[in-house]
């Protein structure tokens, strides 16, 4: 960064324990659908950054200076399996003018009791502690608690009276989730937000870890597609929304049908957007949690490791059993997805053929409506022209009575 640019945060306001990791990445706002998203950006490559793939992250200081040229917005800091770091993101608990904290962020933060930051938007807070994410849902309304695979848009905005240090708060962590998390969804007062359940074909310990998981999806047939989904790409797609489905088609695959797997991963990818935890339906459900379950029912073959191992797939007629296995399966998520498209155009055909017939019939009745209204016009012409009739004849009656008159 040059001596001319002021940093677009204040450095000396950040912990050491944060600033020192190279875990930093940038995040710009791209409208996705008409909404507003943050959007990891990797400073080195300028394109999408991933949660999961620590090549695409780099240290404060670089962060920095490409966030100073104006490219990206801002600066964000990811979680890992690896760090101690807990963040606890409180959403739409503080009032932009005054400054205010509302219910319930005041005794959430004073129960925390670590460095707390001011959120980009200025309606919430961030709250980045030490220790072990209790297990279960992370989330409940406008409180979420997340520790690898996620970023933090990070302002060093600090608040006044909490710490300017990241403490070790285990306890309070597990109290705050007990109380606004798992309490909340146990009881069922967020139906919406309880995490669904698993539909998993596959025993767990067959299942792939994710880094081996994202391998061989890359490495499929169809894995330049997958690439790209995953970092964020909808090129080739009407809306993302599109994009959104065709990766959980993929994921439905290669997760053996797992809900939860697939939720978990799709928050690592680049098409990860608020819209995800937005509740959409009626039933309560999210926009996420819809995406998966139509995506689960739209594919009816899912990956088998097991059925890798045991050489089942040697009569695809290929060397290796397990290359063909994924080569022949691969494009089941692809057609599941083309299937699925199919029935969404067959959907908006019959929508837009239901327009045309209502626009037909309204042009039918506006029609006969022109028809009443020209015959009623004609008749109005024909009295009018028997009105002018009458007129001339009463005029030549009276003009001959007066030329009898005048003869008399």
């Amino acid at each position: 960064m040059s001596d001319q640019t002021a940093p677009i945060i204040d450095i000396e306001a950040l912990p050491d324990t944060l600033a020192e990791r190279t875990q930093w990445i940038c995040w710009r706002t791209e409208d996705r659908d008409g909404k507003a998203t943050k959007v990891p950006v990797d400073p080195a490559t300028e394109s999408f950054a991933s949660t999961t793939d620590d090549r695409t992250w780099t240290t404060l200081e670089q962060a920095l200076e490409y966030a100073a040229t104006g490219a990206a917005d801002g600066i964000g800091f990811v979680f890992t399996a690896t760090d101690p770091l807990v963040g606890v993101d409180l959403d739409d608990c503080r009032d932009p003018e005054t400054g205010e904290p509302l219910e319930p962020a005041p005794s959430i933060i004073e129960q925390l009791d670590s460095f707390t930051e001011v959120s980009p938007s200025g309606t919430g807070y961030h709250v980045l502690i030490e220790g072990d994410l209790p297990d279960g849902r992370n989330r409940h309304g406008s409180i979420e608690m997340y520790d690898q695979a996620r970023f933090f848009t990070v302002t060093a905005d600090h608040v006044d009276g909490t710490p300017t240090s990241i403490n070790e708060r285990q306890e309070a962590l597990e109290e705050v989730h007990e109380e606004f998390i798992a309490s909340q969804v146990s009881d069922g007062a967020d139906a919406a937000d309880a995490d669904p359940p698993n539909t998993g074909t596959l025993d767990q310990s067959l299942e792939l870890e994710d880094e081996d998981l994202l391998e061989k999806a890359r490495s499929a047939s169809n894995g330049e597609k997958f690439d790209r989904l995953w970092r964020g790409s909808t090129a080739g797609y009407d809306s993302q929304s599109e994009a959104d489905m065709a990766l959980c088609c993929l994921l439905a695959f290669w997760t053996g049908g797992d809900r939860t797997r697939i939720d978990h991963l799709f928050r690592q990818s680049g098409l990860i957007r608020e819209k995800w935890d937005e509740v959409h339906y009626a039933d309560g459900s999210t926009y996420g949690e819809k995406t998966i379950e139509r995506a689960i029912g739209a594919t009816d073959e899912f990956y088998d490791p097991s059925a890798v191992g045991s050489g089942e797939t040697t009569e695809i007629g290929v060397d290796s059993p397990f290359e063909g296995h994924i080569q022949n399966d691969a494009s089941r998520p692809e057609q599941t997805y083309l299937e699925e498209k199919n029935r969404l155009l067959e959907q908006r055909v019959d929508e837009l053929e239901g327009a045309i017939a209502e626009q037909r019939e309204q042009l039918e009745m506006l029609t006969a409506e022109r028809d009443e209204l020209r015959t009623l016009l004609d008749q109005r012409e024909e009295e009018l022209e028997n009105t002018r009739d009458q007129l001339v004849d009463e005029r030549s009656v009276r003009n001959r009575m007066k030329r009898l008159l005048r003869g008399s």
